[in-house]
């Protein structure tokens, strides 16, 4: 049996890395791969590469290139030590094939879309357990790619 493309979106937040955490120990198995969204809202239109990724998204990143400084510069990305800790003791543990795909834009809609350019199996997003105030007045990317996703999504909290 083939693999599962497996994807959690992170954004290096306390509440991804539970997310994250969480689907390394109760979701991967040998021979999937684990694919990390990404979405940088905060980019340039005139970034060069990155105006080529808008569209699609970046090309998928081996674990060997997320974790050099000088190719997540290129990407715009800045992960921490623990999510890299995360990623090579799942590789190595599991058995599991890590790339990370950054997408350009709204995080509730390229998440979204994520889960049919990849294509992934089933998607984990942490939640950081808003309010039901805070929520209605600031949105929820977790509840908006539960409604929305094309997959099985599972949210995880970030206490959990």
């Amino acid at each position: 049996m083939a693999g599962r493309n497996i994807g959690v979106a992170v954004d290096f937040s306390s509440c991804s890395k539970a997310a994250l955490r969480w689907a390394s120990t109760n979701l991967t198995r040998n021979g999937d791969q684990l694919i990390l969204v990404h979405v940088n809202s905060s980019y340039q239109n005139e970034q060069g590469a990155m105006h080529l990724w808008e569209q699609s998204g970046s090309p998928l990143i081996p674990l060997v290139e997320f974790s050099d400084p000088h190719v997540t510069k290129t990407y715009g990305l800045s992960p921490d030590k623990e999510t890299l800790e995360i990623l090579a003791q799942v590789a190595h543990q599991r058995g599991v094939e890590v790339f990370a795909k950054v997408f350009y834009g709204d995080p509730t809609k390229k998440v979204c879309e994520a889960v049919d350019l990849v294509p992934l199996s089933c998607l984990v997003i942490g939640s950081r357990g808003l309010s039901t105030l805070k929520r209605a007045l600031m949105g929820s990317v977790s509840t908006y790619v539960v409604n929305h996703a094309a997959c099985p999504v599972t949210v995880v909290k970030e206490n959990m």
